[in-house]
């Protein structure tokens, strides 16, 4: 009797190493419909989706990439714990251009007793590579039925639901359980058996890949990779946001929203907190959706592009001569990346760091210097229209923070340096629907998780500055606001919802006419201000309590005293 999930639907896993394509082919087939999970008692997500083919009807979960199943790390964890709490059908996803590797994963998940199916992925890119694969063979190797599959084609993916279907409640036996270097004996075995490969001339995309990967022309190539990306996301970000989104906020929905409000509440106080200057109908519109929302979703496209592509290990391998120099692998600056979209995930992603003092140290760079895109919307806000170069000078500052603040804990804390060991995919255009399906998911994930905590702080910003309390905790903190950064008394509601998030101690300046230096002094705050509480919460849970503190406590110092040393060296050339 197969067995059944709680939906009494079909349980199929699909699984393979990372980079072999397994996000496309579950976007194939399951469509978008799709969901995140957390597995219970770890911070690793999987995703989830439904399959609806004639005579197979199930869910389809992509579990975590992983190259074996010897639990020497949470992801194997999980991807063990997936098979055991009821599979009914393995889809294992094999990379043709790496066969030797992938077949240690695939020999490891018969010892379970569960169907299994192959698919052979990247066959295209293999042919080019002169590698040539004998699938029935293959097949007769592993003693399963193997599919040959170009997932970003569509090719293979009918027949591994005909297969799947197939193969549903047939009976499989255990196969034994061998030691590492006797699977290690078997897979050059069944390569000898199955591959053969022919010397060909690389191709331009070969070369390509080469050159990526090498200081020159890599590092060129890098820096122009990141100059258009930076040019697609501040230059689209500030076409959306004036061509389209202020446009309609500021002529549309603003003065729709004072008019329904006018004809109900008379003048005062609950008015101006509705529809005033700072009223939470009016900044809660505009601060969100017309300056922040055009950039992060900017940013999303180019960062899952850079990700699908297969470019940010290459990253990863030219940023390693630097990182090592703080103490870390460059294989964590894919990790570093992803603080640029949100710090949550990217100090989750640290668990995959090979020590405690690189965990620590990653996530620390992340909290002290590295904006989210909601800050970058931010400060592109802020910067973009008034001083290109004071935004750029944001940014450098903050390169040179996160470089002294990386070698100063690598002198404190103990510990050795780990080789790198990053995964270097193929370059591969980005499967369109893969890519739609992530970008709608992490739109989604930024929205529930970052716009709810944004619109609290508006709340409080519009309680704030229309009932009057502004101007007494103004008068409280003037020495520092007024007297140390040379900041307006207004200039106080920053430094008050920065704690909630860090976005929101820049969004207030735009309602205030600031000098040069004074955005740049209100930018250096917000830069290296508390991180936000969802980041403070998430360091508790993967660190504890006293490195939360201290982090933040840091944080709030570093801001505070870089934001007014440049405001008084400013002074002296103003």
């Amino acid at each position: 009797m197969t067995k059944k999930n709680e939906k009494d639907q079909l349980n199929i896993l699909l699984m393979g190493n990372p980079n072999v394509g397994k996000s496309v082919i579950f976007s194939k087939l399951t469509g978008v419909n799709v969901e995140i999970s957390n597995f219970t008692g770890t911070t690793v997500d999987y995703t989830v989706g439904n399959i609806n083919f004639p005579g197979l009807k199930g869910q389809l979960i992509d579990v975590p990439g992983t190259y074996s199943l010897e639990s020497t790390s949470e992801a194997e964890d999980v991807a063990v714990k997936l098979v055991n709490d009821g599979a009914d059908v393995i889809i294992c996803v094999l990379d043709a251009t790496h066969l030797s590797r992938n077949l240690d994963l695939a020999l490891q998940l018969k010892e379970f007793g569960v169907p299994i199916i192959y698919c052979l992925n990247l066959l295209d890119v293999a042919e080019r590579q002169g590698i040539s694969i004998d699938v029935e063979k293959l097949s007769k190797e592993l003693g399963a039925p193997v599919i040959p599959t170009v997932a970003i084609k569509n090719q293979g993916l009918r027949d591994t639901l005909l297969t799947t279907k197939d193969i549903v409640g047939t009976k499989v036996e255990k196969s034994e359980v061998l030691k590492n270097e006797d699977r290690w004996s078997k897979i050059d075995e069944i390569v000898a058996k199955v591959q053969t490969k022919v010397e060909k001339e690389p191709s331009f995309i070969e070369k390509l890949e080469d050159w990526t990967v090498q200081p020159w022309p890599g590092i060129p190539i890098a820096f122009l990779v990141l100059v258009i990306s930076l040019g697609v996301v501040v230059g689209g970000g500030k076409g959306l946001r004036a061509g389209l989104l202020l446009p309609i906020v500021n002529n549309i929905i603003k003065p729709f929203l004072i008019k329904v409000v006018s004809m109900f509440i008379g003048p005062g106080i609950l008015r101006n907190v509705l529809v005033g200057d700072f009223g939470i109908f009016v900044i809660g519109i505009e601060w969100p959706f017309a300056l922040i929302l055009p950039y992060v979703f900017l940013f999303y496209i180019v960062f899952s592009f850079l990700e699908d592509s297969g470019y940010l290990p290459r990253l990863g391998v030219l940023a390693d001569g630097l990182l090592r120099k703080l103490g870390i692998p460059g294989s964590n600056i894919i990790t570093i990346m992803m603080g640029y979209g949100c710090a949550v995930p990217a100090i989750i992603g640290t668990r995959a760091a090979t020590s405690y003092k690189e965990r620590l140290m990653v996530a620390s760079l992340i909290s002290f210097a590295v904006p989210c895109a909601s800050q970058t919307g931010a400060f592109i806000s802020l910067l973009g229209d008034r001083s290109i170069p004071a935004l750029i000078f944001i940014y450098l500052l903050s390169f040179v923070i996160m470089i002294v603040v990386g070698l100063l804990m690598n002198l404190l804390l103990k510990g050795e340096s780990q080789p790198m060991l990053l995964e270097v995919p193929n370059l591969l255009m980005p499967d369109k629907k893969a890519f739609l399906t992530k970008l709608k998911l992490r739109m989604k994930h930024f929205l529930l998780d970052a716009e709810g905590p944004m619109l609290i702080g508006i709340v409080i910003a519009a309680i704030v500055a229309e009932t009057g309390i502004l101007d007494s905790l103004s008068v409280t903190i003037s020495p520092i606001v007024v007297s140390w950064l040379g900041l307006p008394k207004e200039a106080s509601l920053s430094l008050l919802l920065g704690i909630i998030r860090r976005e929101l101690a820049v969004l207030p300046l735009l309602e205030l006419n600031l000098t040069t230096l004074q955005l740049i002094v209100g930018s250096v705050v917000a830069l290296f201000y508390l991180p936000c509480l969802s980041v403070f919460g998430v360091l508790m849970e993967e660190f504890s309590a006293k490195v939360a503190v201290t982090i933040g406590i840091s944080t709030v110092f570093l801001a505070i005293f870089f934001a007014g040393l440049i405001n008084h060296i400013g002074l002296l050339f103003v």
